[in-house]
C-alpha cells in the first residue's frame, strides 16, 4: 500500500461536481479559514444551539449544547493541529514550498472539528437509534424494504450522524463547498454501512462515514488527496481525522464530567479525584482550594486537564506519524496516551452517574417517541401518495403540506426506487432542533394546536 504524502493530503482544492475546483484566490484568508467561516455562518451549524449534548437544557444551571460542545472541540482541535503542524514543518521543510504553514494544519482540524456533530439528529444519540428503529421495527418503516437496494436498506436501518454530516456538507442544494482536506479530516469512518467484512481492529471502521449513494463522491475525494483504499469502498483515514477524533474525545470526557458535577449528579470531590491522575504532579490541592466557588474549581481543573491531554495526544501523533501515513496505525490517540487509564475511569463513572441519570434517560425516552411519531406520519403519507395511492387520504394530504417547499415531491411512483425520497425525509427530521421536533410532533398528533 502506497504511503500517503502530506503535500497532497493538505491540498487546498475544493471538490465540485466530482472535479477539483480552483481555489478562491482570496488573499486575506486561507482556504481553510474560509472553510471555518462558511461553517460558522451556516444554518445547520446554528441549529446545534438547540440540540442537546447530553442533558436536557435546564432552567438555571448552564450545561453544554451541541453548539458549545462543537466550538470547544474546534478550539482543542486547533491547538492539536497547530502543534502537529509545527512538528511536520520541521520534519518536512519542503512543505513550506507548497505554501503550507503550521497554522493551516490547525485551521483544517479546527474546521473539521467544528462540523463533527453537524449531522446529529435531535435528542442526541437516542435520536440516531430512534430513526434506525423506525425502519427496522415500525410497520410504516418496514414497508419500504422491498423497494430499495440491500445497501440502501442498511443505511436506513443504521442511521449514522457522521454519514449524515458528510451528506449535508456535500449537498448540491445547501452544501458548504469545503476544501477536500477539511472534508476528509471530518470523515472519521471512511467506509459505507454495508461492507463484506468489517475490520474490527481498525478504529476507522467502527462506524461508517458515507451513505450508499455517496460512495463515488468519497472515492473522488480519496483520489484527490492520495488516500489509499484498504478494501472495496473502504479507505484509510486522513491523518488529521485522528486529531479531530482526539479533540472530541478530550472534550466530551472532561466537559460532560463538569456538567454532571454542575447538575449535582456527582460530587466535586469525586470529579477532582477523577481529574487529578491526568494532572499528576501539576495537581496542587492547596492551590485549588484558594478558589472560592465550585465552578471556579471545575474551570481550572478542566483547563489544566485539557491542556495536558492535548500535549499527550500531540506526542503520540508525532511518535506514530509514519505508521499513520502507511496505514499500519489505526487506533484512537486517547486510547494509548499516558492518561488513557484515567480517561477510562472517567468514562465508567460518566456512564453510571451521568449518561444513565434520570434526566438523560427521560430525554432519550421522549426522543424515541417524538422521532418515531414524526417519521410515522410523514413516511405513511409519502408511501400512500406514491406507492399505495388507493390509501392516500385527506389526512395524508394535509401532513404532506407540512413538508418544506424544497422537498422533492415529483418523480416518484411504483417503479421508482424511493431511497432518495427517504433520505430527504430523514434530512428533514434529523435537521430539526429538539424544540422544533417536539413542537411539530405535538401538532401533527393533535396534542397541541397552533396558537393554543
Amino acid at each position: 500500500m502506497a504511503m500517503m504524502q502530506w503535500e497532497k493530503l493538505l491540498a487546498a482544492d475544493r471538490l465540485k461536481a466530482g472535479k477539483s475546483a480552483a481555489i478562491s484566490g482570496e488573499s486575506s484568508r486561507t482556504e481553510f479559514e474560509i472553510d471555518y467561516d462558511r461553517i460558522i455562518f451556516s444554518a445547520p451549524f446554528r441549529n446545534l444551539q438547540d440540540k442537546t449534548q447530553v442533558f436536557p437544557l435546564p432552567e438555571h444551571d448552564f450545561v453544554h449544547t451541541r453548539l458549545t460542545h462543537s466550538l470547544e472541540v474546534s478550539s482543542v482541535g486547533r491547538s492539536l493541529g497547530k502543534a502537529v503542524g509545527d512538528f511536520l514543518l520541521e520534519k518536512y521543510p519542503h512543505l513550506s514550498q507548497h505554501g503550507i504553514a503550521a497554522s493551516d494544519i490547525g485551521a483544517i482540524v479546527s474546521a473539521a472539528a467544528l462540523t463533527h456533530d453537524i449531522g446529529n439528529p435531535p435528542f442526541g444519540h437516542a435520536g440516531e437509534e430512534a430513526i434506525s428503529d423506525f425502519f427496522k421495527f415500525h410497520p410504516h418503516g418496514k414497508v419500504w424494504q422491498e423497494l430499495v437496494e440491500k445497501a440502501e436498506w442498511q443505511d436506513l436501518c443504521q442511521f449514522e450522524g457522521n454519514a449524515q454530516g458528510f451528506r449535508m456538507l456535500l449537498s448540491k442544494v445547501a452544501g458548504l463547498k469545503l476544501s477536500a482536506a477539511t472534508l476528509a479530516a471530518f470523515t472519521k469512518y471512511p467506509r459505507p454501512s454495508l461492507v463484506d467484512q468489517r475490520d474490527k481492529s481498525r478504529r476507522s471502521q467502527k462506524k461508517y462515514g458515507f451513505f450508499a449513494n455517496q460512495k463515488q463522491e468519497y472515492a473522488e475525494l480519496a483520489v484527490a488527496l492520495g488516500i489509499p483504499a484498504v478494501a472495496e469502498d473502504c479507505y484509510l483515514r486522513h491523518p488529521l481525522a485522528f486529531l479531530v477524533e482526539a479533540a472530541d474525545d478530550i472534550c466530551y470526557s472532561i466537559i460532560d464530567l463538569e456538567d454532571g458535577c454542575t447538575l449535582g449528579l456527582l460530587q466535586l470531590e469525586e470529579a477532582v479525584s477523577l481529574l487529578a491522575p491526568i494532572l499528576g504532579g501539576q495537581f496542587k490541592p492547596e492551590k485549588l482550594n484558594t478558589y472560592p466557588s465550585q465552578s471556579q474549581k471545575l474551570g481550572i481543573l478542566r483547563a489544566m486537564s485539557i491542556r495536558q491531554l492535548v500535549v499527550e495526544c500531540v506526542e503520540v501523533f508525532k511518535e506514530k506519524e509514519v505508521e499513520i501515513l502507511s496505514g499500519t496505525f489505526d487506533q484512537a490517540l486517547t486510547d494509548i496516551i499516558p492518561s488513557a487509564a484515567a480517561l477510562a475511569n472517567i468514562s465508567a463513572v460518566s456512564v453510571k452517574k451521568i449518561y444513565r441519570s434520570k434526566p438523560v434517560l427521560e430525554k432519550e425516552a421522549a426522543g424515541f417517541q417524538v422521532l418515531e411519531g414524526l417519521l410515522e406520519v410523514f413516511a405513511r403519507a409519502l408511501y400512500h401518495r406514491f406507492y399505495r395511492t388507493e390509501h392516500f387520504s385527506g389526512q395524508d394530504k394535509s401532513i404532506l403540506r407540512l413538508l418544506p417547499e424544497t422537498f422533492p415531491m415529483e418523480g416518484w411512483g411504483e417503479d421508482i426506487n424511493p431511497y432518495p425520497l427517504l433520505r430527504s425525509l430523514i434530512d428533514f427530521v434529523s435537521g430539526m432542533t429538539d424544540k422544533h421536533a417536539l413542537s411539530l410532533y405535538r401538532r401533527v398528533k393533535g396534542i397541541s394546536l397552533p396558537g393554543a
